[in-house]
């Protein structure tokens, strides 16, 4: 598997135009197996390679940014290509109603330290993504949250053995939910180990 994403990597942005309609198609499918819900509000969302270069050609494509933005492009999405000893996850809180997605994420502040995976008797921490400060002074969580999820030879041997069960959770006191992992997205996160 691939584990990191280079500026060689990148498409010239009209070849990409020529393809973008069937990569669109091919990562809405894999994305399937990749997506999680946690409680009514939270969806984990696991990055790989493959996301990671179709969300870098994305923004490349709709902003037009040329090759100066190659290099921030890839700077901010690279760091999410699961290393072939982690997880990696976008958590995205998402609420439709604006009243109702302030409020939520006015009381949510530090929500990105709660995360958790469960493989059986272990406990796999989730650590945030360090580029930005996820919570304001005030307490006010990020929509968004970027977490990497280290596992050991062991877990990752117990994750793949499909008679354990693979739970996420968020433990905050504010939004405390668990979702157990289907066996398909737990197949589909397996590939992601080395």
């Amino acid at each position: 598997m691939t584990k990191k994403l280079k500026r060689e990597d990148i498409m010239d942005m009209i070849a990409y135009g020529k393809v973008r309609k069937e990569r669109r198609q091919i990562i809405t499918e894999k994305k399937k197996s990749r997506r999680l819900s946690v409680g009514p509000d939270a969806t984990c969302y696991f990055e790989s390679y493959e996301t990671m270069w179709h969300q870098i050609h994305e923004m490349l494509f709709i902003e037009k940014g040329g090759e100066e933005q190659i290099e921030d492009e890839i700077n901010a999405y690279a760091p999410l290509v699961p290393n072939g000893r982690e997880l990696v996850m976008t958590l995205m809180f998402e609420v439709d109603d604006p009243s109702r997605r302030a409020a939520l994420l006015s009381g949510l502040g530090g929500v990105e330290n709660t995360m958790k995976i469960t493989v059986g008797d272990h406990v796999i921490k989730g650590v945030p993504e360090e580029d930005i400060d996820r919570t304001s002074a005030k307490g006010k969580a990020s929509a968004i949250q970027f977490l990497h999820f280290p596992f050991s030879d062991q877990q990752i041997s117990e994750f793949r053995d499909p008679k354990n069960t693979v739970m996420i959770s968020i433990n905050h006191s504010k939004y405390g939910h668990i979702a157990i992992v289907p066996e398909n997205i737990r197949v589909a996160l397996s590939s992601d180990f080395d």
